[in-house]
């Protein structure tokens, strides 16, 4: 990444940063910053979230790992990772009209986790998210071994968790990733 690039993505972040106090109580961008400065494979990661729609911002600090904590925080599921469908498996199962690729497979690429239920659930006590859009989440293996998979939105002034098979994908249902720094 061009030092250009870099410094404008740091910009871009420490905004969001900066207008999303709420995210992240007793988190100081300069400790963020100085983490990220050492880890390019974070800015990297961090690169492809923003550019894919997901506008990570920071959610917190897990203590007991001491990192730092992003999450995609777009209002909707990340536009450039949406009509995908769960897994590699699933992808390769299609006959038909398959889509462009995998949830877990783009996660992995990117560097990131897709988030699980009960992250899912914490980003929404955050603030309102996939009030039109679904997000797949990271499914029990007990699920997926059946052939299905798990997604989240908000409707009613709820969040729902639903199952779906792994084959199947929408235009308004991507994912959101996780990245610890």
């Amino acid at each position: 990444m061009k030092t250009t690039e870099r410094d404008q993505l740091l910009q871009t972040l420490k905004s969001r940063f900066d207008k999303h106090r709420n995210r992240h109580k007793g988190v100081a961008w300069d400790d963020v910053q100085a983490r990220l400065e050492k880890s390019p494979e974070a800015l990297e990661s961090l690169r492809q979230m923003e550019a894919s729609g997901g506008e990570p911002d920071v959610i917190g600090h897990d203590k007991a790992s001491d990192k730092i904590v992003f999450c995609d925080c777009a209002a909707e599921t990340p536009t450039g990772r949406r009509s995908l469908c769960y897994d590699r498996e699933a992808l390769d199962a299609r006959k038909e009209n398959k889509p462009q690729g995998s949830a877990m497979e783009m996660a992995a690429e990117m560097g990131i986790e897709m988030l699980d239920e009960a992250q899912y659930r914490l980003l929404q006590a955050l603030g309102e998210f996939d009030l039109k859009t679904s997000s797949w989440i990271a499914t029990p293996q007990e699920v997926r071994a059946l052939g299905g998979a798990l997604f989240g939105d908000r409707r009613y002034g709820r969040v729902f968790t639903y199952h779906n098979g792994v084959q199947s994908y929408y235009a308004a249902r991507g994912f959101r990733g996780l990245l610890r720094v």
